[in-house]
C-alpha cells in the first residue's frame, strides 16, 4: 500500500505565498509521476503541476509564473511554492503519484488539503 501525505495548506491573503509538501511512503519500485491537482466546489478536478517520466514537468496554464514544483527524490517528496495567490487559487489541492509495482503502474491520491485564498 501506498500513502501519500500532504501539509501545507492555509489561509493567505491575496499575494502572499504558500508551500504545500507531499510525502510517498509504502512499498513501490519507482515513482512514474507525481504532483498536484486541485478541485474547487463545483468544478472537476484539474491539474495544477506535477512530474513526469524524465524529470518533466507539466504546470496548468493559470500558474505559470506563480508556482513552482519541485522534489526530493531520497524522500519520495514533492513540493509546490505557491506565489502570488489569488482568490481564484482557492480549491482543495490534492497531491497525486503514479507508482511502479511489479509490472504495474498504479495511481494514488492524497487525502487533500484546503488553500483559501482571501481578497
Amino acid at each position: 500500500q501506498v500513502q501519500l501525505v500532504e501539509s501545507g495548506g492555509g489561509l493567505v491573503q491575496a499575494g502572499g505565498s504558500l508551500t504545500l509538501s507531499c510525502a510517498a511512503s509504502g512499498t513501490f519500485f519507482s515513482i512514474n509521476a507525481m504532483g498536484w491537482y486541485r478541485q474547487a466546489p463545483g468544478k472537476q478536478r484539474a491539474l495544477v503541476a506535477r512530474f513526469t517520466t524524465g524529470d518533466r514537468t507539466n504546470y496548468a496554464d493559470s500558474v505559470k509564473g506563480r508556482f513552482t514544483i519541485s522534489r526530493d527524490n531520497a524522500k519520495n517528496t514533492v513540493y509546490l511554492q505557491m506565489n502570488s495567490l489569488k482568490p481564484e487559487d482557492t480549491s482543495v489541492y490534492y497531491c497525486n503519484a503514479v507508482v511502479h509495482i511489479g509490472d504495474y503502474d498504479y495511481e494514488y491520491w492524497g487525502q487533500g488539503t484546503q488553500v483559501t485564498v482571501s481578497s
